[in-house]
């Protein structure tokens, strides 16, 4: 009974439009000013404070100052995981395929979800690991195994410093596109870190569209057998 009010009160939060809007630009991890944030809603800057007021006092999102400024940012890497896929249904109505835009289909094929990489692309990879052992699923998370260990070792991913940040190792994110989880956490921020540094992925003019390149899938094709 006591979580029934909490998810009533968030249902009300994300079903604003303009406070959807504000929370979708936030999903790649950046920290926005309310001016920012109020152009990407189309609303004032009286509106858009209102409604930040509402979104940080509902634990959706913090405030940090700087200078000058206040920046807002999603509350933290569970918030996103678990409001990206409520915000898409609010934002995005059931539509034929045939209508499906080209940004949503490259949504859909490899994006950022806050820190780590999502739709078919981060699934793909996620279910790979699985596949080779390097990864076992154990209530919602994802344990690295011995050969995981090593396999993450030679990528020159410190899985001893992921351990100790004060964040959840790698637990499952349900990907709402391909309905299958995706690795998230300190584990999956790392791995898209590593794909990054590495030219396997870039950034595309939608900042949370990500491109996997020829190199990446080459890569990825002899790391982990994918064929993409």
């Amino acid at each position: 009974m006591d979580a029934e009010p909490s998810m009533a009160s968030i249902g009300a939060l994300i079903g604003s439009p303009a406070r959807s809007a504000m929370l979708a630009l936030l999903f790649d991890g950046r920290a926005l000013t309310a001016t920012e944030l109020s152009q990407a809603a189309g609303v004032s800057a009286a509106t858009a404070s209102e409604h930040l007021g509402k979104l940080v006092s509902g634990g959706l999102l913090i405030c940090e100052k700087h200078g000058r400024h206040r920046y807002y940012k999603l509350a933290g890497d569970e918030v996103a995981e678990a409001l990206e896929p409520l915000v898409h249904l609010v934002r995005h109505k059931p539509a034929p395929i045939r209508q499906v835009s080209s940004e949503q289909k490259q949504i859909r094929c490899a994006r950022l979800c806050y820190d780590h990489m999502a739709g078919e692309l981060g699934v793909s990879i996620t279910t790979a690991m699985v596949e080779q052992g390097y990864l076992v699923v154990k209530d919602r998370h994802y344990d690295v195994t011995i050969t995981g260990e090593r396999f993450f070792a030679e990528l020159g991913i410190d899985l001893r410093s992921l351990r100790k940040a004060r964040r959840q190792f790698a637990p499952q994110c349900l990907d709402w596109s391909e309905r299958k989880p995706h690795v998230a956490g300190a584990l999956g921020a790392a791995i898209k870190d590593l794909a990054f540094s590495l030219k396997w992925i870039e950034r595309t003019k939608h900042r949370r569209i990500i491109k996997l390149t020829d190199f990446g899938r080459k890569q990825l094709g002899q790391k982990l057998g994918l064929k993409l």
